[in-house]
């Protein structure tokens, strides 16, 4: 019986193809939107979550507070606060960085971006360690460097510069040159990618920062959990700069925050999409609804013969009800085919023109299968009321019926 349903309510919708088609832009634009945005949500999450997890969960960061992940702040952390974190039981090792925005001059041209100040002894392996500053050509900076650089990835393959740098070369920041000595491999982030590295000392030197340090990175001991030891980390600052617990003027993060933040600021981003789309998928309901008071106008003395020979009010209500679940569910199917097709395109020109990695389309199959299914029910829903009036059409006059 149920497969006569279907078969019935199949023809209805092959008849009227063009309107069918019309009446499925609404479902298609919206799940387009939903599964194109959500797709790309979800693959940026997944992305920064493995990019984490491959630095591991054994990392903390200090920052002055007030300050986002890679921001600037005006509250400052010092080398004293360096030395407290050191100190702190269940650090195995902690180190410090130093960035400033500058113009930096090579061959005439000048470009401003970021100039990171790092240390040359070991402890520096920490930071190459979480965020991937390492030489591909040349090598890193190590004691002794003073008016030594090392660059990011685009100012040596991409049109940073009208020249691309190389090895030994020279850069000039603040009327000093630096010779370059390392080419930093690509990072995938085109902000890191343009980024320039020199001493930490000389950085202090030359930017008048005396001991001033814009982060600190800790790497915990095994075996110790980094959220106690990010606990008793502020702690101690705290009883260090005489501050009030909720006061302080620093903030400290463990990876798990930090991704905690970001999928926050992802759900909020998709939960505003999700509510932009049902505007048209709305939209789309309201022409599936009209769609089948059409259809059942046209099909009146079509009920009234299946009525006369003893078709009941409830399998009309079927008939009908699955024919507008039957637009919902094709329009889904297509707005999900539409909307991959969205997300995998602007995955291919955001790689092509940022030169990053990071907005990759994440095609799962419970995003699937829930478009599909909101799809469907949409239609139906969107069909009761005319599929109601259908069941109740009573016999003799939908004969009657011209």
């Amino acid at each position: 019986m149920f497969k006569d349903y279907i078969l019935f309510s199949f023809e209805g919708i092959k008849k009227r193809k063009l309107r069918s088609l019309l009446t499925m832009i609404g479902i298609f634009i919206g799940i387009a939107a939903v599964v194109s945005l959500i797709s790309l949500g979800q693959g940026l999450e997944y992305t920064i979550t493995e990019q984490f997890e491959k630095l591991g969960g054994d990392k903390i960061i200090v920052m002055p507070g007030g300050q986002a992940f890679g921001s600037f702040s005006s509250d400052i952390i010092t080398d004293e606060d360096l030395e407290v974190v050191r100190d702190v039981e269940g650090v195995d090792e902690a180190t410090e960085m130093f960035y400033t925005t500058k113009v930096i001059i090579f061959k005439d041209e000048p470009q401003q971006t970021l100039v990171i100040g790092l240390p040359t002894d070991e402890s520096s392996k920490i930071i190459s360690e979480m965020q991937g500053f390492e030489a591909e050509k040349g090598r890193d900076l190590k004691n002794g460097d003073k008016y030594k650089i090392t660059v990011g990835w685009r100012l040596w393959n991409e049109d940073f510069f009208d020249e691309s740098v190389r090895l030994r070369d020279k850069i000039e920041i603040e009327d000093e040159k630096f010779e370059v000595v390392g080419l930093i491999k690509k990072i995938g982030n085109p902000q890191d990618d343009g980024q320039v590295y020199i001493p930490i000392e000389t950085a202090r030197e030359l930017f008048g920062v005396g001991n001033e340090i814009s982060a600190i990175y800790v790497k915990v001991k095994t075996g110790e959990d980094p959220n106690n030891v990010a606990k008793e980390i502020k702690e101690e600052l705290r009883d260090f700069r005489n501050e009030k617990e909720g006061e302080e003027t620093f903030i400290v993060q463990t990876f798990e925050n930090i991704l905690e933040t970001i999928g926050g600021v992802l759900d909020i981003v998709q939960f505003v999409i999700i509510g932009i789309a049902a505007i048209s998928l709305f939209v789309g309901g309201i022409g599936i609804m009209n769609t089948m008071y059409m259809s059942v106008m046209e099909r009146t003395k079509e009920v009234g013969v299946m009525k006369a020979i003893g078709a009941k009010n409830s399998h009309i209500l079927y008939i009908f009800l699955i024919e507008s679940g039957i637009y919902g569910m094709f329009g889904g199917i297509v707005g999900v085919l539409i909307g991959f097709g969205i997300s995998k395109a602007v995955e291919l020109i955001v790689a092509s023109y940022l030169g990053t990695e990071l907005l990759k389309a994440y095609i799962s199959l419970p995003l699937v299968l829930g478009a599909l299914a909101f799809s469907f029910i949409v239609g139906a829903i969107s069909g009761i009321a005319p599929s109601y009036r259908a069941s109740k059409l009573n016999p003799v006059e939908a004969l009657r019926y011209e």
